[in-house]
């Protein structure tokens, strides 16, 4: 896909997999969302087993997780790459997920209602984010779960504000996003208290909300180097559910649990 068509299509990672296992997976950044992730999920992981849908499960890490404890897991992207990489892993854990490729709006018409729906890392690369969680989050049964993960609108102008030149005027003008930046730089970041609101309209509660690197990624790389990482993220730890800081993560994971 050419980068001036990023935002009009739902996003397929086959050709970015290696960059996106590279930057998005590995290293500290990778680890310490999985951590929060398992953390704000660490109760419901602890349940009887549950129905799970990944609705865009990519590499499968967290679906894995689940499947280790024996919850029952139907897994699907769009993506054949991550897919294949994803059964790779569930095949080496001797773990079981029902796999499809398929796009979760697909899904969604054809797999019944959930315990938890996990919809992580997706939103902000749809062409229409909303009209889309609204499928998918109808896929949750009264009294079960939905874990959204996504791309932070507020950390997106703010990191770009602090470098200055050419992203000023960039970030002031979201019409010009599109075609932008990185090739994995979302086209559509999403703002928590928008999301909030409608997923409290939905008949939502919100159970746990966490920012996810709210120091980390506003560091430059000298600066890192000059810095004790356990420290940093004992400090990232210390504030990542606080609100002011919590809300300027590089990602924003909500738990919110469908009043029965």
């Amino acid at each position: 896909m050419k980068q001036k068509e990023r935002g009009k299509y739902d996003q397929n990672f086959d050709p970015l997999i290696d960059k996106f296992k590279d930057q998005i997976y590995s290293g500290i950044k990778g680890a310490w969302r999985l951590k929060l992730l398992q953390e704000d999920l660490q109760e419901l992981h602890q349940k009887e087993p549950l129905e799970i849908w990944d609705a865009g499960c990519g590499l499968g890490q967290l679906a894995l997780w689940f499947a280790k404890e024996g919850h029952t897991l139907t897994c699907c992207d769009i993506s054949y790459k991550m897919l294949e990489a994803a059964k790779k892993s569930f095949s080496e854990a001797e773990a079981d997920a029902r796999f499809e490729k398929l796009p979760a709006q697909q899904m969604a018409a054809e797999i019944p209602q959930q315990d938890l729906v996990i919809f992580h890392a997706v939103i902000e690369w749809l062409a229409d984010p909303l009209v889309t969680l609204s499928v998918v989050s109808g896929k949750v049964k009264p009294g079960g779960h939905l874990s959204l993960l996504f791309y932070n609108y507020h950390s997106f102008v703010y990191r770009n504000a602090l470098r200055g030149g050419w992203c000023v005027p960039f970030v002031g003008d979201e019409s010009a996003w599109y075609g932008k930046g990185k090739k994995l730089t979302p086209p559509y970041p999403q703002k928590p208290e928008v999301l909030v609101r409608w997923l409290e309209a939905q008949g939502y509660e919100i159970k746990v909300q966490t920012g996810i690197r709210v120091f980390h990624d506003y560091m430059k790389n000298d600066v890192l180097e000059d810095t004790d990482l356990e420290e940093l993220m004992a400090l990232e730890y210390r504030y990542c559910r606080e609100p002011v800081y919590r809300d300027m993560g590089r990602y924003i994971h909500i738990l919110a649990e469908k009043k029965g």
